[in-house]
């Protein structure tokens, strides 16, 4: 569970640098111009007060002085907590995934300095503060929603000398048809998402991380992402992918009874997977979306492909976005309104026994080829207790006759093991490494 300082300072008791001023000089506006706070609860839902004072839009000092931030910007995520920041959390507008494998010769002992290393830097990044010698790339930002994720791929266990405490959910993954998947973008022994509502703030971020690895450990791959942007919509939401389908719609919520059973490892896991309690395991997969053949449908077919209408994600058999699936249902030409092939009837839980997990994806656009497309699609992210009852039973069933397959493409893959939160003076990982 994250939640926010309500306070709309997390400074009290500390002594301020200069760099710790002027990155976070606006919260305190906030407070005094009377915001409420803000508050991330398990739900992943947010409460928000915005505060926006004077005509000097810009930001710029005037004779009103500078201007508070708005919500967007004075959001703040807590490092600390019984599940890892990244998970629950809303999606945010950018993101950044990054793989690391350990140096030659690194092993155990330099994997425990570095992850003390990045949760230090994580928790100041994700209060607002701007870590020593710091870079200067998201001064006058607040936190922005930042959240900062760490997690360990199946090969750290045995550069760690751990492999007896590596737990048997992060065996590899099948293979599928739809995979065309280039290993040097893919798996890694330590992997970091991060995500803001913020490019600089996410991008500072991503550059700590990177000089923290020092000489410990070194980039595998890096992947870009973002989704909409907070605040760009009249109301609240479901996100849209780049095939402008609303994405998200089935997600297990926080609310449901079952939640923490399905996304998070329980606190009385033993054995290997005792060091996982409250954590989960993210799959990670680059999916590239072939949009110039996707774009060539007409909006029928590409309803029928998804069984959903893209005007509102509702299902094909009637009613609002969060209706059920009516998969019994029949038209006038005696086929069923959802088609057996469609990507939701597919991939709904009642079809796969009840799998489920927690999407949590950006969408990345890495510019357009010598052929003219564009090398463009999803970062798929998903969370849950156990891979091997949430990712691959669904993945197995739309491999073999999902519709939507023949519009996309499997291009990278990874499975990390992340851990839960960390408590008041401990680091991430430290109840593995320092078993």
């Amino acid at each position: 569970m994250t939640e926010s300082d309500n306070s709309g300072n997390s400074d009290s008791g500390r002594e301020s640098t200069p760099v710790d001023i002027s990155r976070r000089r606006l919260l305190g506006t906030v407070g005094a111009a009377g915001a409420t706070g803000l508050v991330i609860g398990a739900a992943g839902g947010v409460g928000i007060s915005s505060v926006v004072s004077g005509d000097d839009t810009t930001g710029a000092s005037g004779a009103g002085g500078p201007q508070a931030l708005t919500s967007v910007g004075a959001t703040e995520v807590m490092f600390h907590g019984k599940h890892q920041a990244g998970i629950t959390e809303p999606l945010q507008s950018r993101g950044h995934l990054i793989a690391f494998d350990l140096a030659p010769g690194a092993g155990r002992k330099e994997a425990m300095a570095l992850l003390r290393r990045w949760s230090a830097t994580a928790k100041v990044l994700m209060a607002g503060k701007a870590p020593a010698e710091d870079t200067g790339i998201a001064l006058d930002a607040g936190p922005s929603s930042l959240t900062i994720t760490f997690g360990f791929g199946r090969t750290f266990f045995d550069r760690t000398g751990l492999a007896s405490r590596r737990p048997g959910q992060l065996d590899p993954l099948p293979a599928f048809s739809s995979d065309a998947l280039d290993p040097r973008r893919s798996e890694g022994d330590l992997w970091v998402q991060i995500g803001a509502d913020d490019a600089l703030v996410a991008f500072h971020a991503l550059r700590a991380v990177q000089k923290d690895a020092g000489d410990a450990a070194r980039v595998r791959w890096q992947m870009n992402g973002f989704n909409r942007s907070a605040g760009a919509t009249a109301k609240p939401m479901t996100a849209r992918n780049l095939m402008g389908q609303v994405d998200g719609t089935g997600n297990p919520k926080p609310t449901e009874p079952d939640f923490d059973r399905r996304i998070f490892v329980p606190a009385g896991a033993t054995g290997a997977q005792e060091w996982m309690a409250g954590g989960s395991y993210a799959v990670v997969r680059r999916i590239r979306m072939l949009l110039d053949d996707w774009e060539k449908l007409p909006l029928d077919r590409q309803e029928k492909v998804i069984g959903r209408r893209k005007s509102d994600g509702a299902p094909l058999s009637g009613g609002s976005e969060t209706t059920e699936l009516d998969l019994n249902k029949f038209g006038t030409d005696g086929k069923a309104v959802i088609p057996d092939n469609a990507h939701s009837r597919i991939s709904a839980p009642k079809q796969n026994g009840g799998a489920a997990m927690l999407r949590r994806p950006f969408s990345f656009h890495d510019g357009i080829g010598p052929d003219g497309t564009p090398d463009a699609g999803l970062l798929f992210v998903c969370w849950q207790a156990d891979p091997l009852r949430g990712f691959v039973p669904v993945q197995r069933k739309l491999d073999r006759g999902d519709a939507l397959s023949a519009f996309i493409r499997h291009e990278s893959s990874g499975l990390f093991a992340v851990p839960g939160g960390p408590a008041e003076g401990e680091y991430v990982g430290q109840r593995l490494l320092e078993a």
